[in-house]
């Protein structure tokens, strides 16, 4: 997520209740103007989040290679599913609620953003881009950057897209439960498989693969 933690709306907010366990419901992610009508409510996958991995996701984990980082992680989901695949692992992520539930159940994750100092960089085989997670920071170009350069040079990004292949939308959007309580506004971004190829051809990444699985479209991007 971005380098502060008003990311998801901070410290008691919406998203870190959901992940001390003290929400119940769904929460939207509400763009917090949109003149065109282009940026209707989101509404983000809390229970997915908190499960185990699910057919999908393992299906994404089949096309890592070598040591994982997951970008945005939660509360470690794919963590634990890519150490159950053989895979080292670490999560990062700006919630501290999330990476103290990743933490209290044994996996290695970081309280931090991927634009902080991170372990291994320049190194990882694989870096993960899930559920939304493209939108990080509020500037794709700018985290693909980034995360570029965090890939081992044979590396690869597995990123989650959204359905719309030419989806490039930029917005400060607020996260609401199912109550009507707002957090505080943060920076989003949505891109479509077409956005995502374009912005990676900016900064040394090629698209390898594209592919939909359940509902959901992700691209692989290789330097």
């Amino acid at each position: 997520m971005s380098t502060v933690a008003a990311e998801f709306g901070g410290c008691g907010s919406p998203y870190e209740r959901a992940m001390e366990g003290c929400l119940v419901g769904s929460l939207r992610l509400q763009p917090l103007a949109d003149p065109a009508g282009v940026a209707s409510p989101v509404v983000l996958a809390v229970e997915r989040f908190l499960a185990p991995a699910d057919a999908t996701d393992r299906a994404v984990l089949a096309r890592s290679r070598g040591p994982v980082l997951d970008v945005g992680c939660g509360p470690g989901r794919m963590v634990r599913a890519a150490l159950l695949a053989g895979r080292p692992a670490l999560g990062v992520d700006v919630s501290p609620a999330a990476v103290r539930r990743a933490a209290a159940a044994g996996l290695p994750v970081l309280h931090r953003s991927v634009f902080d100092p991170l372990p291994r960089e320049g190194s990882w085989s694989t870096v993960l881009l899930l559920d939304g997670n493209i939108g990080i920071g509020g500037d794709p170009a700018r985290l693909l950057s980034r995360v570029a350069a965090l890939l081992a040079p044979d590396g690869v990004v597995l990123a989650e897209c959204h359905p719309r292949a030419r989806r490039d939308r930029l917005f400060d959007a607020v996260l609401v439960d199912a109550d009507g309580r707002a957090g505080e506004p943060f920076g989003w971004a949505e891109a479509g498989t077409a956005t995502l190829t374009r912005l990676a051809g900016r900064v040394a990444l090629r698209t390898v693969a594209r592919w939909r699985c359940a509902g959901r479209r992700f691209v692989a991007l290789a330097k």
